[in-house]
């Protein structure tokens, strides 16, 4: 049963939650960056804050595919999931320090 007819049938399972969640996280995420572009005048990414809503929106997008036993969605969110817990970690790294101009 696709999700419209889940939400017009009114049939709704705890699961539907972690789905309906996992993609408000990923709209937020997107509205974050943008407002940030838009602030900053050129695209940027809002470090570390991009990354742990994009992890966040996957752990919850990954439970639901799991749940739909959906390998494929499971697979391309795995793969996501480990380039945004990759970028994570080097977003944390501390900068190096600049040289000063003499």
């Amino acid at each position: 049963m696709s999700s419209l007819a889940v939400v017009t049938s009114g049939e709704f399972q705890i699961w539907d939650v972690f789905g309906w969640a996992g993609q408000a996280v990923f709209t937020w995420r997107t509205l974050e960056q943008w407002l940030s572009s838009e602030k900053a005048k050129r695209s940027v990414a809002p470090s570390p804050s991009f990354w742990t809503w994009s992890l966040t929106g996957i752990v919850l997008l990954l439970v639901y595919q799991c749940y739909r036993r959906d390998p494929v969605m499971v697979l391309g969110s795995l793969v996501s999931g480990s380039i945004y817990a990759r970028n994570l970690w080097v977003s944390r790294r501390p900068r190096p320090a600049v040289p000063r101009a003499r």
